[in-house]
């Protein structure tokens, strides 16, 4: 007697000449959509940004830019957050000559009133506990893509396959520690 044969089964498929699927055609995504935000370096200019974005809803969109491969530190020299009904904020948590710990207390303040969206949150915590500004919660896309068995984790990859957009580049290797920043 035979085994019974599965239909469909992987073991009895035929070949297919069907192409891989592809990633969508991206639109390049050059500048900021609502225009590259003010930087805010001074107290008021922090305590101004905190209040923008506890005025916005739901999560915080989390980023941190380092110069690890022009310094030895892992500090954070720019820090950007984004708020849905708040807009995006930028802040220079290192030019001011303060205590980042004291002159960020604002918005570390807001920061944990919601969830945060990082990408590789590994690489950015530290430096952001560095200035005193934690999570309560987080949601980190690197690791959704994995759990989600994407083949490919980057960001700007992700950002292609979901949003159909296109990162340009440029930025992600500057020297974030150098004033102006790039």
């Amino acid at each position: 007697m035979s085994e019974p044969e599965i239909a469909g089964s992987a073991v009895d498929a035929e070949p297919s000449d069907a192409p891989e699927p592809t990633e969508p055609e991206a639109e390049p995504l050059l500048a900021p959509r609502d225009g590259v935000p003010e930087l805010s370096i001074s107290r008021s200019e922090i305590a101004r940004a905190a209040d923008l974005l506890a005025s916005g809803r739901g999560p915080f969109a989390v980023d941190a830019e380092r110069a690890s491969g022009f310094r030895y530190s892992n500090r954070a020299y720019l820090v950007q957050i984004r708020r849905a009904g708040a807009g995006t904020v930028l802040i220079d948590p290192v030019s001011h000559g303060w205590d980042s710990r004291e002159v960020l207390a604002p918005v570390a303040e807001v920061l944990a009133t919601d969830e945060w969206v990082l990408h590789a949150a590994d690489q950015d915590l530290p430096c952001l506990a560095e200035i005193g500004v934690h999570p309560t919660s987080l949601y980190d896309t690197e690791l959704a893509g994995r759990l989600a068995n994407f083949d490919r984790v980057n960001l700007a990859a992700m950002v292609q396959r979901l949003l159909g957009l296109q990162l340009t580049k440029g930025h992600g290797a500057a020297d974030w520690s150098k004033r102006p920043l790039p």
